[in-house]
């Protein structure tokens, strides 16, 4: 199975947990995260000293080739793993698979600071990771 793992550029656990879902035979999508942490306030950084607005900063050359990439490997996989804690866009990586008609499951490696409704579109929420490969 194609799984795209979903989660944080700041969450150091996603290689761990993408390597151990790869050790069972799952083709796992994670390579968003090699950027590192910071990838995100570097690039805000760089269009705010170019005097771009947010909305100009996304039509620009590096915005429309990062999303192209993570919406081709989106496309491309079966089911997606949602990581919490997580960013913003995750719950959007999450509603795009849904929609696709494609399994998503969360894993709770950390107790939310703010509890979500929205994570009941998911096919199940698990509070490890051994417990989700069952499934898997």
């Amino acid at each position: 199975m194609i799984i795209y793992l979903i989660g944080a550029l700041a969450n150091e656990k996603i290689p761990e947990i993408a390597q151990q879902i790869r050790a069972v035979g799952h083709d796992v999508y994670d390579q968003w995260w090699c950027p590192g942490p910071d990838a995100d306030r570097h690039w805000q950084a760089y269009c705010k000293f170019r005097g771009w607005t947010y909305a100009e900063a996304l039509n620009e050359w590096h915005a429309k080739q990062v999303f192209e990439i993570d919406k081709f490997h989106l496309d491309r996989s079966d089911a997606g793993i949602l990581v919490l804690p997580s960013g913003k866009s995750a719950m959007a990586e999450l509603g795009y698979l849904t929609g696709q008609g494609k399994p998503v499951y969360i894993l709770v490696t950390k107790e939310p600071e703010k509890y979500d409704i929205m994570p009941e579109m998911a096919a199940g929420v698990f509070e490890s990771l051994a417990d989700l490969m069952k499934v898997l």
